[in-house]
């Protein structure tokens, strides 16, 4: 299967429509889109995809709320025309930031922790400031890949692109073989995947970090130093638990007692002492003392404990 159940991103593309890139050209880009959209795990819930247009102006050809189905994606990339004049790559940078990462256009809150990625194709040299507005944008969570094709200038690429660069920025000589880069963003992608794909080797939980992963455990359990397998931890040792008399460990997790004469109070935590004098509860012939919990016995008058 192409498509890899990569961790969901919403993604933005955001390709250089300029004089520089002829029709045939940007036909090519159109064709590298659409493969990158096969490999990619669309959906509403999972990667949500954006396209923008630039060259002197910026055009959003559709934002993240709009399609989340490939077939839908796909055949309105077939229908992006060039824009021709120009080559404001800050602008379209900054409109990505103001207008296509806004909740309004799609753009997952904030608590969801899903991943803003920008993609930038681009086959020449950025005509406007695209340095303070790209350090902006990664200071805003945005994570930026520049893709530079035939004449692109390499150090504008890399002054766009999120750290480390060697992961970042890429470059094909022509047009012709911008398709090579799908294989690039599918590994970039998916690598961080393993978790959702079920081919790590944790024991309990899989936690993706960037493009690798690493094992954790459930509550209750601490990490072998093989970093892949769990012991339950004993969660009876001090400072550990909030019982107030008794703690039980059990098999990761633990329950409150309380000692005889004493029972468990609604919170499971602490303990209150029962009246252990009380008719049933005690076994002295005639008179029981309470105790704080316990007792003891005691005669009537005239009469000898034995």
């Amino acid at each position: 299967d192409s498509a890899c159940k990569n961790r969901p991103l919403d993604l933005v593309f955001i390709i250089d429509s300029s004089r520089s890139v002829r029709p045939e050209e940007f036909e090519k880009v159109k064709i590298f889109l659409s493969k990158m959209i096969d490999t990619l795990d669309v959906g509403e819930r999972t990667t949500r995809v954006a396209v923008m247009n630039y060259a002197s102006t910026v055009k959003v050809e559709f934002p993240l709320r709009t399609y989340f189905d490939k077939a839908s994606m796909k055949e309105a990339v077939s229908h992006i025309e060039p824009l021709s004049a120009g080559t404001m790559t800050g602008l379209a940078i900054q409109m990505a930031m103001d207008e296509v990462f806004t909740e309004e256009m799609g753009t997952r809150p904030a608590t969801f922790n899903i991943p803003k990625v920008v993609i930038v194709v681009t086959d020449g040299r950025p005509q406007d400031q695209v340095q303070d507005v790209a350090a902006s944008a990664r200071a805003a969570g945005i994570e930026i890949y520049a893709v530079g094709v035939d004449r692109a200038d390499m150090q504008s690429l890399r002054i766009m692109a999120s750290e480390p660069l060697d992961e970042h920025v890429f470059y094909v000589e022509t047009y012709g073989v911008i398709e090579k880069l799908t294989s690039k963003f599918r590994e970039t992608f998916c690598a961080a995947n393993v978790c959702a794909l079920g081919t790590h080797d944790c024991e309990q939980v899989c936690v993706s970090d960037g493009g690798s992963h690493r094992c954790d455990c459930y509550e209750g359990y601490a990490l072998n130093p093989d970093k892949r397998t769990c012991s339950a931890v004993d969660m009876c040792a001090p400072g550990r638990h909030e019982c107030d008399q008794i703690c039980v460990s059990n098999n990761g997790s633990y329950g409150c007692e309380c000692y005889e004469g004493y029972s468990l109070n609604p919170d499971k935590k602490t303990c209150s002492a029962v009246d252990v004098c009380a008719p049933g509860r005690h076994d002295c012939a005639q008179v029981c003392l309470s105790n704080d919990g316990s007792y003891s016995c005691d005669c009537f008058e005239g009469y000898t404990l034995n």
